[in-house]
Protein backbone atom coordinates (compact mmCIF):
# COMPACT_ATOMS: atom_id res chain seq x y z
CA UNK A 1 0.00 0.00 0.00
CA UNK A 2 3.05 2.70 0.65
CA UNK A 3 4.21 2.36 -2.91
CA UNK A 4 0.41 3.22 -3.94
CA UNK A 5 0.55 6.11 -1.71
CA UNK A 6 3.97 7.35 -2.84
CA UNK A 7 2.80 7.11 -6.23
CA UNK A 8 -0.67 8.74 -6.11
CA UNK A 9 1.75 11.83 -3.74
CA UNK A 10 3.39 11.90 -6.89
CA UNK A 11 0.78 11.88 -9.04
CA UNK A 12 -1.05 14.87 -7.32
CA UNK A 13 2.30 16.80 -6.83
CA UNK A 14 2.60 17.04 -10.33
CA UNK A 15 -0.72 17.56 -11.17
CA UNK A 16 -0.35 20.62 -9.00
CA UNK A 17 2.49 21.62 -10.42
CA UNK A 18 1.01 21.40 -14.26
CA UNK A 19 -1.84 23.63 -12.96
CA UNK A 20 -0.04 26.18 -11.45
CA UNK A 21 2.61 26.75 -13.98
CA UNK A 22 -0.39 26.68 -16.77
CA UNK A 23 -2.12 29.42 -14.47
CA UNK A 24 0.84 31.60 -14.23
CA UNK A 25 0.74 31.15 -18.02
CA UNK A 26 -2.59 32.30 -18.38
CA UNK A 27 -2.27 35.22 -16.35
CA UNK A 28 0.66 36.49 -18.17
CA UNK A 29 -0.99 35.75 -21.51
CA UNK A 30 -4.04 37.61 -20.51
CA UNK A 31 -1.68 40.31 -19.28
CA UNK A 32 0.35 40.62 -22.36
CA UNK A 33 -3.34 40.90 -24.19
CA UNK A 34 -4.19 43.53 -22.19
CA UNK A 35 -0.97 45.44 -22.29
CA UNK A 36 -1.53 45.19 -26.42
CA UNK A 37 -4.96 45.59 -26.81
CA UNK A 38 -4.81 49.34 -27.31
CA UNK A 39 -2.42 48.89 -30.25
CA UNK A 40 -4.12 45.36 -32.08
CA UNK A 41 -6.22 47.28 -34.37
CA UNK A 42 -3.12 49.47 -35.77
CA UNK A 43 -0.82 46.18 -35.56
CA UNK A 44 -3.38 44.19 -37.38
CA UNK A 45 -3.38 46.63 -40.09
CA UNK A 46 -0.32 47.71 -40.55
CA UNK A 47 0.90 43.75 -40.92
CA UNK A 48 -2.03 43.39 -43.88
CA UNK A 49 -0.42 46.39 -45.63
CA UNK A 50 3.05 44.66 -45.05
CA UNK A 51 2.17 41.22 -46.62
CA UNK A 52 0.06 43.33 -49.36
CA UNK A 53 2.59 45.91 -50.81
CA UNK A 54 5.56 43.09 -50.24
CA UNK A 55 5.55 41.81 -53.34
CA UNK A 56 5.94 46.08 -54.57
CA UNK A 57 8.98 46.20 -52.30
CA UNK A 58 10.22 43.15 -54.18
CA UNK A 59 10.02 43.91 -57.49
CA UNK A 60 11.70 48.04 -56.96
CA UNK A 61 14.63 46.17 -54.88
CA UNK A 62 15.42 44.07 -57.72
CA UNK A 63 15.06 46.17 -60.50
CA UNK A 64 16.50 49.76 -58.46
CA UNK A 65 18.90 47.98 -56.45
CA UNK A 66 17.91 49.74 -53.17
CA UNK A 67 18.09 48.73 -49.65
CA UNK A 68 15.00 47.18 -48.08
CA UNK A 69 14.88 50.08 -45.60
CA UNK A 70 15.02 52.42 -48.68
CA UNK A 71 12.53 51.00 -50.52
CA UNK A 72 9.81 50.67 -47.76
CA UNK A 73 10.57 54.25 -47.19
CA UNK A 74 10.08 55.06 -50.71
CA UNK A 75 6.55 52.93 -50.97
CA UNK A 76 5.56 54.54 -47.64
CA UNK A 77 5.74 58.10 -49.12
CA UNK A 78 4.63 57.91 -52.01
CA UNK A 79 1.42 56.10 -50.64
CA UNK A 80 0.85 58.92 -48.70
CA UNK A 81 1.31 61.61 -51.30
CA UNK A 82 -1.10 59.57 -53.38
CA UNK A 83 -4.12 59.33 -50.88
CA UNK A 84 -3.79 62.49 -48.68
CA UNK A 85 -4.93 65.05 -51.66
CA UNK A 86 -7.98 62.88 -52.52
CA UNK A 87 -9.12 62.26 -49.22
CA UNK A 88 -8.26 66.19 -48.33
CA UNK A 89 -10.92 66.66 -51.45
CA UNK A 90 -13.38 64.34 -50.07
CA UNK A 91 -13.40 65.72 -46.52
CA UNK A 92 -12.92 69.47 -47.63
CA UNK A 93 -16.32 68.48 -49.45
CA UNK A 94 -17.65 66.74 -46.56
CA UNK A 95 -17.23 69.45 -44.10
CA UNK A 96 -18.43 72.46 -46.64
CA UNK A 97 -21.96 70.40 -47.49
CA UNK A 98 -22.26 69.92 -43.55
CA UNK A 99 -21.81 73.83 -43.12
CA UNK A 100 -23.72 74.71 -46.31
CA UNK A 101 -26.81 72.34 -44.67
CA UNK A 102 -26.23 74.19 -41.47
CA UNK A 103 -26.40 77.49 -43.25
CA UNK A 104 -29.48 76.72 -45.18
CA UNK A 105 -31.32 75.84 -42.10
CA UNK A 106 -30.47 78.96 -40.20
CA UNK A 107 -31.11 80.75 -42.97
CA UNK A 108 -34.68 79.85 -43.32
CA UNK A 109 -34.54 79.36 -46.86
CA UNK A 110 -34.75 75.61 -47.12
CA UNK A 111 -38.47 75.34 -48.69
CA UNK A 112 -40.04 72.09 -49.86
CA UNK A 113 -42.11 71.38 -52.88
CA UNK A 114 -45.56 70.66 -52.13
CA UNK A 115 -46.72 67.03 -52.58
CA UNK A 116 -48.51 65.18 -55.72
CA UNK A 117 -51.68 64.33 -54.72
CA UNK A 118 -51.02 61.29 -56.22
CA UNK A 119 -48.65 60.14 -53.36
CA UNK A 120 -51.44 60.03 -51.37
CA UNK A 121 -52.67 57.30 -53.63
CA UNK A 122 -49.92 55.34 -52.73
CA UNK A 123 -50.32 51.47 -50.57
CA UNK A 124 -49.91 51.99 -47.09
CA UNK A 125 -47.84 54.78 -46.98
CA UNK A 126 -49.30 57.19 -49.31
CA UNK A 127 -51.58 59.04 -47.09
CA UNK A 128 -49.14 59.84 -44.11
CA UNK A 129 -46.21 60.57 -46.29
CA UNK A 130 -48.66 62.67 -47.77
CA UNK A 131 -49.68 64.56 -44.69
CA UNK A 132 -45.89 64.63 -43.86
CA UNK A 133 -44.43 65.81 -47.20
CA UNK A 134 -47.45 68.64 -47.23
CA UNK A 135 -46.91 69.67 -42.96
CA UNK A 136 -42.94 70.42 -44.19
CA UNK A 137 -43.96 71.98 -47.56
CA UNK A 138 -46.60 74.18 -45.90
CA UNK A 139 -44.96 75.14 -42.23
CA UNK A 140 -41.10 73.67 -41.98
CA UNK A 141 -40.00 75.90 -39.21
CA UNK A 142 -42.63 73.94 -36.62
CA UNK A 143 -42.15 70.17 -38.15
CA UNK A 144 -37.99 71.22 -37.20
CA UNK A 145 -38.64 72.30 -34.04
CA UNK A 146 -41.08 69.46 -33.30
CA UNK A 147 -38.46 66.69 -34.72
CA UNK A 148 -35.64 68.83 -33.45
CA UNK A 149 -34.98 66.38 -30.18
CA UNK A 150 -35.02 63.46 -32.66
CA UNK A 151 -32.59 65.17 -35.00
CA UNK A 152 -30.10 65.65 -32.15
CA UNK A 153 -29.46 62.17 -31.36
CA UNK A 154 -29.14 61.54 -35.25
CA UNK A 155 -26.84 64.20 -35.39
CA UNK A 156 -24.71 62.94 -32.22
CA UNK A 157 -24.54 59.79 -33.82
CA UNK A 158 -23.40 61.16 -37.34
CA UNK A 159 -21.28 63.33 -36.74
CA UNK A 160 -19.45 60.51 -33.74
CA UNK A 161 -19.65 58.51 -37.02
CA UNK A 162 -17.65 61.01 -38.68
CA UNK A 163 -14.79 61.52 -36.04
CA UNK A 164 -14.72 58.06 -36.73
CA UNK A 165 -14.38 58.36 -39.94
CA UNK A 166 -11.78 60.31 -39.38
CA UNK A 167 -9.57 58.75 -37.06
CA UNK A 168 -10.03 55.57 -39.16
CA UNK A 169 -7.94 57.64 -41.59
CA UNK A 170 -5.58 58.79 -38.77
CA UNK A 171 -5.30 55.04 -37.75
CA UNK A 172 -4.27 54.02 -41.44
CA UNK A 173 -1.53 56.66 -42.29
CA UNK A 174 0.05 55.25 -38.85
CA UNK A 175 -0.54 52.03 -39.82
CA UNK A 176 0.92 52.65 -42.97
CA UNK A 177 4.06 53.66 -41.51
CA UNK A 178 4.50 50.99 -39.36
CA UNK A 179 3.25 48.23 -42.33
CA UNK A 180 6.97 50.18 -43.87
CA UNK A 181 9.00 48.98 -40.88
CA UNK A 182 7.19 45.54 -41.55
CA UNK A 183 8.07 45.70 -45.21
CA UNK A 184 11.93 46.57 -44.30
CA UNK A 185 12.06 43.23 -42.32
CA UNK A 186 10.01 41.42 -44.48
CA UNK A 187 12.06 38.62 -44.83
CA UNK A 188 12.65 37.88 -41.07
CA UNK A 189 9.31 38.12 -40.89
CA UNK A 190 8.36 35.94 -42.90
CA UNK A 191 10.67 33.56 -41.73
CA UNK A 192 9.11 33.77 -38.22
CA UNK A 193 5.57 33.66 -39.44
CA UNK A 194 7.00 29.72 -41.14
CA UNK A 195 8.53 29.16 -37.90
CA UNK A 196 5.48 29.81 -35.86
CA UNK A 197 3.40 27.99 -38.45
CA UNK A 198 5.75 25.17 -38.09
CA UNK A 199 5.77 25.10 -34.04
CA UNK A 200 1.89 25.27 -34.30
CA UNK A 201 0.76 22.38 -36.58
CA UNK A 202 4.14 20.91 -37.48
CA UNK A 203 7.03 21.14 -39.77
CA UNK A 204 5.48 19.70 -42.66
CA UNK A 205 2.35 21.79 -42.76
CA UNK A 206 3.95 24.94 -41.50
CA UNK A 207 4.82 26.41 -44.88
CA UNK A 208 1.55 25.64 -46.53
CA UNK A 209 -0.40 27.16 -43.65
CA UNK A 210 2.04 30.13 -43.57
CA UNK A 211 1.66 30.82 -47.64
CA UNK A 212 -2.19 29.98 -47.40
CA UNK A 213 -2.69 33.17 -44.47
CA UNK A 214 -0.30 35.16 -46.92
CA UNK A 215 -2.10 34.45 -50.40
CA UNK A 216 -5.40 35.20 -48.71
CA UNK A 217 -4.00 38.21 -46.98
CA UNK A 218 -3.16 39.95 -50.29
CA UNK A 219 -6.09 38.13 -52.10
CA UNK A 220 -8.70 40.22 -49.64
CA UNK A 221 -6.86 43.28 -49.53
CA UNK A 222 -6.17 43.87 -53.17
CA UNK A 223 -9.48 42.83 -54.08
CA UNK A 224 -12.03 43.96 -51.83
CA UNK A 225 -10.60 46.36 -49.57
CA UNK A 226 -8.34 48.05 -52.70
CA UNK A 227 -11.02 48.42 -55.44
CA UNK A 228 -13.27 49.87 -52.44
CA UNK A 229 -11.40 52.40 -52.02
CA UNK A 230 -10.14 53.04 -55.65
CA UNK A 231 -13.62 53.17 -56.60
CA UNK A 232 -14.16 55.70 -53.78
CA UNK A 233 -11.67 58.07 -54.82
CA UNK A 234 -12.69 57.78 -58.63
CA UNK A 235 -16.09 58.55 -58.12
CA UNK A 236 -15.46 61.11 -55.14
CA UNK A 237 -13.30 62.91 -57.59
CA UNK A 238 -15.96 63.39 -60.19
CA UNK A 239 -18.32 64.26 -57.68
CA UNK A 240 -16.15 66.99 -56.26
CA UNK A 241 -15.23 68.39 -59.16
CA UNK A 242 -19.43 68.09 -60.40
CA UNK A 243 -20.10 70.29 -57.47
CA UNK A 244 -22.63 67.33 -56.54
CA UNK A 245 -23.84 68.55 -52.20
CA UNK A 246 -22.60 65.84 -50.16
CA UNK A 247 -19.98 64.54 -52.17
CA UNK A 248 -17.82 63.30 -49.45
CA UNK A 249 -20.64 61.62 -47.91
CA UNK A 250 -21.71 60.04 -51.13
CA UNK A 251 -17.66 59.11 -51.60
CA UNK A 252 -17.65 57.60 -48.36
CA UNK A 253 -20.93 55.42 -49.01
CA UNK A 254 -19.64 54.31 -52.06
CA UNK A 255 -16.52 53.03 -49.68
CA UNK A 256 -18.85 50.77 -47.90
CA UNK A 257 -20.69 49.48 -50.83
CA UNK A 258 -17.35 48.02 -52.43
CA UNK A 259 -16.60 46.54 -49.14
CA UNK A 260 -19.87 45.17 -48.26
CA UNK A 261 -19.61 43.68 -52.58
CA UNK A 262 -23.05 45.99 -53.18
CA UNK A 263 -23.31 47.66 -56.44
CA UNK A 264 -21.71 51.08 -56.25
CA UNK A 265 -24.44 52.17 -59.39
CA UNK A 266 -26.68 52.35 -56.04
CA UNK A 267 -24.77 55.66 -55.81
CA UNK A 268 -23.98 56.53 -58.95
CA UNK A 269 -27.17 56.25 -61.39
CA UNK A 270 -29.17 58.91 -58.79
CA UNK A 271 -26.25 61.32 -58.64
CA UNK A 272 -26.52 61.32 -62.61
CA UNK A 273 -30.17 61.40 -62.59
CA UNK A 274 -29.94 64.59 -60.37
CA UNK A 275 -27.04 66.22 -62.37
CA UNK A 276 -29.00 65.72 -65.72
CA UNK A 277 -32.14 67.09 -63.41
CA UNK A 278 -30.75 69.97 -62.21
CA UNK A 279 -28.34 71.45 -64.84
CA UNK A 280 -29.87 69.79 -67.78
CA UNK A 281 -27.63 68.01 -70.97
CA UNK A 282 -24.68 69.22 -71.47
CA UNK A 283 -21.77 68.45 -72.87
CA UNK A 284 -20.27 68.42 -69.21
CA UNK A 285 -22.69 66.59 -67.44
CA UNK A 286 -23.14 63.68 -70.38
CA UNK A 287 -19.07 63.53 -69.55
CA UNK A 288 -19.68 63.43 -65.92
CA UNK A 289 -22.85 60.55 -66.57
CA UNK A 290 -19.90 58.16 -68.55
CA UNK A 291 -17.22 58.80 -66.30
CA UNK A 292 -18.99 58.06 -62.71
CA UNK A 293 -20.50 55.01 -64.45
CA UNK A 294 -17.69 53.53 -65.96
CA UNK A 295 -15.97 54.56 -62.41
CA UNK A 296 -19.58 52.88 -60.61
CA UNK A 297 -19.37 49.94 -62.82
CA UNK A 298 -14.72 48.98 -63.17
CA UNK A 299 -15.31 46.80 -59.96
CA UNK A 300 -15.48 44.59 -62.89
CA UNK A 301 -12.39 45.13 -64.31
CA UNK A 302 -10.50 45.14 -61.50
CA UNK A 303 -12.27 42.01 -59.43
CA UNK A 304 -10.29 39.50 -61.76
CA UNK A 305 -6.80 41.32 -61.83
CA UNK A 306 -6.66 41.57 -58.41
CA UNK A 307 -9.32 39.20 -56.61
CA UNK A 308 -8.62 35.20 -56.49
CA UNK A 309 -4.87 34.72 -57.22
CA UNK A 310 -5.32 31.18 -56.52
CA UNK A 311 -7.66 31.81 -53.52
CA UNK A 312 -10.96 31.47 -53.50
CA UNK A 313 -13.15 33.11 -50.71
CA UNK A 314 -16.50 33.49 -50.91
CA UNK A 315 -18.46 36.51 -50.73
CA UNK A 316 -20.81 36.38 -47.80
CA UNK A 317 -17.55 35.90 -46.33
CA UNK A 318 -16.14 38.50 -47.00
CA UNK A 319 -19.75 40.89 -46.21
CA UNK A 320 -20.60 39.30 -43.28
CA UNK A 321 -16.30 40.40 -42.31
CA UNK A 322 -17.20 43.91 -43.48
CA UNK A 323 -20.23 44.02 -41.40
CA UNK A 324 -19.25 42.41 -38.06
CA UNK A 325 -15.66 43.76 -38.14
CA UNK A 326 -17.71 47.40 -38.49
CA UNK A 327 -20.19 46.69 -35.49
CA UNK A 328 -16.79 45.24 -33.24
CA UNK A 329 -14.20 47.62 -34.86
CA UNK A 330 -15.56 50.52 -36.08
CA UNK A 331 -14.46 51.88 -39.64
CA UNK A 332 -11.13 50.38 -39.17
CA UNK A 333 -12.79 47.51 -37.96
CA UNK A 334 -14.57 47.08 -41.96
CA UNK A 335 -10.88 47.04 -43.61
CA UNK A 336 -9.56 44.64 -40.89
CA UNK A 337 -12.97 42.18 -40.32
CA UNK A 338 -13.21 41.03 -44.35
CA UNK A 339 -9.77 39.88 -43.69
CA UNK A 340 -9.58 37.81 -40.65
CA UNK A 341 -12.37 35.98 -41.55
CA UNK A 342 -11.30 35.41 -45.11
CA UNK A 343 -7.88 33.82 -43.21
CA UNK A 344 -9.84 32.12 -40.68
CA UNK A 345 -12.32 30.76 -43.33
CA UNK A 346 -9.55 29.49 -45.61
CA UNK A 347 -7.89 27.50 -42.42
CA UNK A 348 -11.13 26.33 -41.67
CA UNK A 349 -11.23 24.21 -44.92
CA UNK A 350 -7.58 23.68 -44.90
CA UNK A 351 -8.41 21.66 -41.78
CA UNK A 352 -11.11 19.95 -43.38
CA UNK A 353 -9.72 18.62 -46.22
CA UNK A 354 -6.18 17.75 -44.61
CA UNK A 355 -7.34 14.21 -43.90
CA UNK A 356 -4.99 11.73 -43.23
CA UNK A 357 -3.75 9.30 -45.57
CA UNK A 358 -5.78 6.16 -44.48
CA UNK A 359 -8.82 7.87 -43.70
CA UNK A 360 -8.35 9.01 -47.48
CA UNK A 361 -8.02 5.98 -48.90
CA UNK A 362 -11.11 4.35 -46.75
CA UNK A 363 -13.44 7.26 -48.22
CA UNK A 364 -11.74 5.98 -51.74
CA UNK A 365 -13.05 2.25 -51.00
CA UNK A 366 -16.28 3.42 -49.78
CA UNK A 367 -16.82 5.00 -52.71
CA UNK A 368 -15.19 2.57 -55.29
CA UNK A 369 -17.79 -0.05 -53.50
Amino acid sequence: MLPNAVSERILSRGLMDVLIRAGLVAILAISCYEVFRPFLNLMLWAMILGVTFYPLHLNIRSRLGLRDGHVATLIVVVSLVLMMVPIYLLAASMAESVQAAIELIKSGELHVPAPNESVASWPLIGQPLFDFWQRASSDLTSLIKQLLPHLRGFGLGLFGKLAGVGAGFLLFIAALIVGGIFMAFGENGHRSAVQIASRISGPDRGPQIAQLCTATIRAVAQGVVGIAFIQMLLVGLGFVLMGIPGAGLLALMVLLLGIMQLPVVLITIPAIIFVFATEGATLGTIVFAVYSFVAGMSDNILKPLLLGRGVNVPMPVVLIGALGGMVTGGIIGLFIGPVILAVGYMLFWHWVEDQPKAQEDAEEEERAA
